[in-house]
């Protein structure tokens, strides 16, 4: 199929790289209007240049999910620039090196993570769903992680976040049902983008759960696009691994 987004307003976090851009060019090149939102508002802007390039209709917002004034204004440009909004996807966040156990990690990155993965996807889900109500429908996607799923060691702080994620999506899923918005949520195993290469090495237990071997962010892509098409209208509440069989390992 092409085309399964066409006239929609997609909103993507984090969008100004690795998973998130290659999920708004996929977006775009389905017919979605995208909202390129990353808090780095160059990459925001390069990132639009690319999807332009490619014949796809997309705006850039400067924003930061961990900021409500932010999120808000984000919500307002995608309402003024298409004059809706049927997606968001809640793509921002990640971990860092400075994660650990809960006996040494690192209490501000603690708190620096669940703002951003836990508390980001929260805000930006209590501004969007305003809009989407209005419409009569809309897709929520957001991103969790195979830690939050299996047992894995060292990143503490990220695990409790993306394991909020999980919840967060389910409650959602069941409260807003009755306005026809699906809240679905992906949790990926590791994702070769390049910040993720940097820090999970070759030699990590986690990739021999991958039985397929890691993921690419085209992939995640691929199966956002699942998510926030009418191919998936029957979804929500749902947890979906993308693991390369790590959970059966």
């Amino acid at each position: 199929m092409t085309n399964q987004l066409a006239g929609m307003t997609a909103l993507i976090t984090g969008a100004g790289d690795g998973i998130g851009l290659a999920s708004a060019q996929l977006f775009a090149a389905h017919g979605a209007h995208v909202m390129v939102a990353d808090i780095v508002e160059e990459r925001a802007n390069k990132a639009v240049e690319v999807i332009k390039s490619e014949g796809g209709q997309a705006t850039p917002v400067q924003g930061d999910v961990s900021d409500e004034p932010s999120v808000q204004a984000m919500m307002d440009k995608a309402i003024s620039a298409t004059g809706r909004l049927d997606i968001l996807f809640n793509n921002a966040g990640g971990g860092s090196g400075r994660d650990g156990s809960v006996v040494d990690l690192d209490l501000d990155e603690f708190w620096r993570t669940i703002r951003v993965d836990l508390f980001g996807t929260l805000l930006c889900c209590r501004n969007a769903i305003p809009h989407m109500q209005r419409a009569g429908c809309g897709s929520i996607i957001n991103i969790s992680s195979l830690r939050a799923l299996i047992g894995t060691a060292g990143a503490d702080a990220y695990t409790a976040s993306k394991g909020g994620v999980l919840s967060l999506t389910r409650a959602m899923a069941m409260q807003w049902a009755g306005d026809n918005i699906r809240v679905n949520a992906m949790a990926p195993g590791v994702v070769l983008t390049e910040r993720v290469a940097a820090l999970i090495k070759p030699d990590n237990p986690i990739y021999q759960k991958m039985l397929l071997g890691p993921c690419k962010p085209q992939d995640v892509a691929e199966l956002a696009l699942y998510l926030a098409s009418p191919a998936s209208k029957r979804m929500t509440g749902t947890i979906l691994p993308l693991d390369a069989g790590a959970t059966s390992y």
